[in-house]
């Protein structure tokens, strides 16, 4: 087999993720995993990314049915959602940070009021219940002290989200079953968690690959020490490549240069977490330009805006758009990358997904059907 050229990475890293809408947790179960964002502009970046994947995908359909899917909110590289049969992979968590005494305690004494209590628990029940107060949060403000607990015992595998309410984390007790701790078996899961990062996110560039085997120190932090291990394996089991000084890594069992790669003539607005555009080092590489994620940005300081949605065309990201909403009616502005695609073609293409934009927000009263007549680029 001949060595992929970078043309063929991109677009085997399009193609072998947008694959044909198929059902929900169907896709779930073939990303592997679903990063979660809270931020709404316009929507979820789980729904986001499952709209593209998912055949007549609404916003707001996966926490309308997760209570009803195989599957669970968890930690892997970051925060989202997940087959239920990966927790395995990952539980008995054992934090790296290990609670003090009296935290124990609490989280204790709140275990038992959720199992006494029969059924799941809203945390503005346990408040109300222990008033546990406010804590200092990540970002230096101040958080309800009994949400923080309910997050840690979530994470530490002692409850598990049942549903949503309005956003807001419905919790009940879950008890793991224990996990073979022999290092072969420890080794194995490691093993197995890196094979399911890299199917996500693949093709890999060397670096991404060892920061991403970092990122499950959040989901695994108790096999950071195998993690690494299995990293130095399986640099030799995935197949590689390397392209003007940078090394590649992909499942073996593919092949970026297949002609099934070929890219569709759609154009699409991605999440700022699709996985088509998460690795920023590998976006970079393929695109030639770099993009970021600048919610968090001070808005003086943003080259891109609140929350730009990627522009994907075929196989090329050649800008990106902020959506919103004025009087009902979808409103994008859009950026470009280099010199702005032009065209019946373009504009058509532009014109269907910002219809199929609208669609999948039809849950949105305040919003009206995408009527056709916007100001294109």
């Amino acid at each position: 087999m001949a060595a992929p050229t970078l043309d063929d990475l991109r677009r085997y890293a399009v193609a072998r993720t947008l694959f044909n809408a198929t059902s929900l947790p169907q896709a779930i179960r073939r990303l592997g995993f679903v990063q979660a964002d809270p931020i709404r502009a316009p929507a979820r970046a789980q729904d986001l990314t499952l709209r593209h994947r998912v055949k007549d995908y609404r916003a707001g359909d996966l926490e309308r049915r997760y209570a009803q899917l195989p599957i669970e909110e968890d930690c892997l590289v970051n925060y989202g959602f997940l087959p239920r049969e990966h927790l395995a992979l990952m539980h008995p968590r054992e934090a790296a940070r290990a609670w003090d005494a009296e935290t124990c305690r609490k989280a204790a004494d709140v275990l038992a009021f959720v199992r006494e209590h029969g059924r799941p628990v809203h945390p503005r029940l346990v408040e109300q219940h222990f008033a546990h107060g406010r804590v200092k949060n990540y970002w230096g403000g101040s958080s309800n002290a009994s949400t923080h607990l309910l997050d840690g015992m979530h994470y530490r595998g002692m409850l598990r989200v049942k549903r949503r309410e309005g956003g807001t984390r419905i919790y009940e007790a879950v008890t793991h079953p224990p996990a073979d701790d022999s290092p072969a078996a420890r080794a194995q899961r490691a093993a197995a968690l890196i094979d399911l990062v890299v199917r996500k996110y693949a093709p890999l560039p060397s670096s991404s690959l060892t920061y991403l085997v970092r990122l499950l120190g959040y989901g695994a932090p108790h096999l950071a020490a195998h993690t690494q291990a299995a990293l130095r394996l399986a640099r030799d089991e995935f197949t590689s490549c390397c392209i003007d000084g940078t090394a590649w890594y992909w499942p073996a069992d593919e092949n970026p240069s297949s002609r099934r790669h070929a890219p569709d003539d759609a154009l699409r607005l991605l999440a700022p977490f699709d996985p088509v555009v998460w690795d920023r080092r590998r976006f970079e590489l393929l695109w030639n330009w770099t993009y970021k994620f600048e919610a968090y940005t001070p808005a003086p300081k943003r080259q891109f805006g609140y929350y730009a949605l990627p522009l994907l065309l075929h196989d090329r990201v050649v800008g990106w758009a902020n959506v919103s909403t004025h009087q009902g009616q979808l409103q994008p502005a859009f950026g470009f990358a280099g010199k702005k695609p032009t065209g019946p073609a373009f504009r058509a293409a532009l014109d269907d997904e910002l219809q199929r934009m609208t669609v999948f927000l039809a849950g949105r009263p305040d919003l009206r059907p995408h009527s056709g007549v916007l100001p294109l680029p």
